[in-house]
């Protein structure tokens, strides 16, 4: 059953359906040329292989999604901001902050949205900071939030950072989780539980909907082993080639 009230089920099936139009790339299949496209490390390989006694296959099939895993973390991003363009009162602008949230009372929430509570470091931080600050200073009904859709607790608490080694903290710049943020925005307490609860089914519902949508089959095992049945030695060959003693390595 659908109970969520603050977007309807079309225009989240709708917003899903975006999202999964960004894994666009990843769900082709990887052959070899793309896998190696940043220079495999064979070395990482063979302690890989080792320490976690996985074959070299499965270190491969762990590579595979590691480097689609990298891509897909934007897709998500993308799914945690641009979902509130359908809800009451949120934009999301093209550029600037990613969301921006009008309250009732005149007041305006200004959002930079992080997916983990750990992805900024400080200089990324001052940068976001000073940014906050010079908006709350020009505009009199800005608050500023700091939203992690991953944070250690569920929080709304004044954001305190160090600026040229000085502690600065303003009540309007503020930390938030996110689901305090959507707790702000739909007034519902439990909103970002209930998406969150219902999102899996939406998703299969999407992905039965459109049988074309198909994982491409990867290609990089098969190509490797033409170059040596021996995995090891085919990632040596893809590698090291042009180095002392790999040159003729067979």
């Amino acid at each position: 059953m659908y109970n969520i009230n603050f977007i309807s089920k079309e225009n989240l099936k709708e917003h899903i359906k975006n999202t999964i139009a960004t894994y666009d790339q990843t769900l082709n299949g990887i052959d070899l040329r793309k896998f190696n496209s940043n220079i495999i490390d064979p070395i990482k390989m063979v302690f890989d292989s080792k320490v976690y006694r996985k074959s070299f296959e499965e270190v491969i099939e762990a590579e595979l999604v590691r480097q689609r895993d990298r891509t897909n973390v934007n897709a998500i991003g993308y799914f945690h901001q641009n979902i509130f363009k359908y809800i009451d009162r949120c934009t999301v602008p093209e550029k600037g902050f990613d969301v921006i949230f009008k309250k009732s009372n005149n007041e305006t929430i200004y959002v930079e949205m992080k997916n983990k509570h750990n992805t900024m470091n400080s200089t990324s931080s001052q940068k976001t900071y000073t940014r906050m600050l010079n908006k709350i200073a020009n505009d009199k009904d800005a608050i500023c939030f700091l939203v992690e859709a991953i944070a250690k607790h569920s929080q709304n608490i004044i954001w305190k950072v160090k600026v040229d080694g000085d502690n600065i903290e303003n009540d309007r710049i503020r930390r938030v989780s996110m689901d305090k943020f959507y707790e702000i925005v739909t007034g519902e307490k439990e909103a970002f539980y209930k998406l969150c609860m219902i999102l899996p089914n939406i998703i299969e519902e999407i992905i039965n909907e459109n049988k074309e949508l198909q994982v491409g089959s990867d290609t990089v095992v098969n190509e490797l082993k033409e170059k040596n049945p021996d995995l090891l030695r085919a990632l040596y060959i893809l590698a090291f080639k042009e180095y002392e003693g790999f040159k003729d390595l067979k």
